[in-house]
């Protein structure tokens, strides 16, 4: 059996005996629990597209399991269509949208949406795992999105469901 000890000062317990301590281990800031770091150039892509507005689209990938970096770039002039176009069908991706939508009550916006694209059927289990647990990260080097949406298979990502989602 082990002793619990409390201190008055703390008031936390010190175990002896079979107990053993567990430390949790030391990450860098850049890099996820999975040991996944976020390039610099992701934050730099990401004050481009919502400072600057000359992008409608940024895709980002896991690079040799050990880094995201940036993958695809979309012009402004490129539509939402052309985004969901430059997703591939097999491989998860990360992605930061600047999606036009109309109001319910009628007014244009334009907003910046996380987008996590993580395939059911095409994708092995090992590539879903990094991706979900590497999520956090990066969206943490994004602050102020409003919106974050997951898109599973290519309906979650049809123009008229994204539209529904952008107005709630």
């Amino acid at each position: 059996l082990a002793q619990v000890l409390f201190l008055q000062s703390s008031k936390r317990p010190r175990f002896y005996g079979a107990l053993h301590f567990f430390t949790s281990p030391t990450t860098n800031a850049n890099t996820t629990m999975s040991g996944v770091s976020v390039s610099d150039a992701c934050v730099d892509k990401y004050n481009q597209i919502k400072m600057k507005k000359d992008l409608r689209f940024v895709t980002f990938m896991i690079e040799n399991k050990t880094s995201i970096v940036l993958d695809v770039e979309g012009e402004k002039g490129m539509s939402f269509e052309d985004f969901v176009k430059a997703l591939p069908e097999d491989a998860p991706r990360y992605a930061l949208v600047d999606i036009d939508y109309t109001t319910e009550d009628g007014r244009e916006q334009s907003k910046l949406c996380f987008i996590f694209w993580s395939p059911d059927d095409k994708t092995s289990i090992k590539d879903k795992m990094l991706y979900a647990s590497s999520k956090d990260a990066i969206k943490k080097k994004f602050p102020g999105i409003m919106k974050e949406l997951q898109a599973n298979d290519m309906s979650d990502l049809e123009t008229a469901t994204v539209m529904d989602f952008m107005k709630k």
